[in-house]
């Protein structure tokens, strides 16, 4: 079983409340968001269309797509109505002092 690897994502004090930010690791798009105290990393592309999703609104512990309103559930990935029916990707977060760390590996 191989250890989770875990890169830097952003300085924590980066991170406005309820702000995604938009940020690349590994090549993998991510969006990264402070809310309600924890920080979430979810891929940023929705699985409904090919847009960005950290250029939407997050309420409610979850981040809406600003194309066609899709939400997604910041904790799991889940859509929470239409027109999305798949979930997006999320990664796991550490923070070590003001670093985010975020794991894009994927598991098999």
């Amino acid at each position: 079983m191989s250890e989770t690897t875990y890169v830097r994502a952003a300085a924590l004090s980066e991170l406005e409340e309820d702000t995604p930010k938009r940020v690349e690791l590994d090549g993998t798009p991510v969006a990264l968001v402070k809310t309600e105290g924890e920080v979430f990393a979810v891929n940023d592309i929705c699985s409904h269309a090919n847009v960005s999703l950290s250029e939407g609104e997050v309420e409610d512990c979850a981040i809406e797509c600003w194309l066609h309103g899709s939400r997604f559930d910041l904790r799991t990935g889940k859509p929470s109505g239409l027109p999305a029916t798949r979930p997006v990707p999320v990664y796991p977060v550490k923070i070590e002092g003001d670093d985010v760390l975020v794991s894009v590996t994927q598991e098999s």
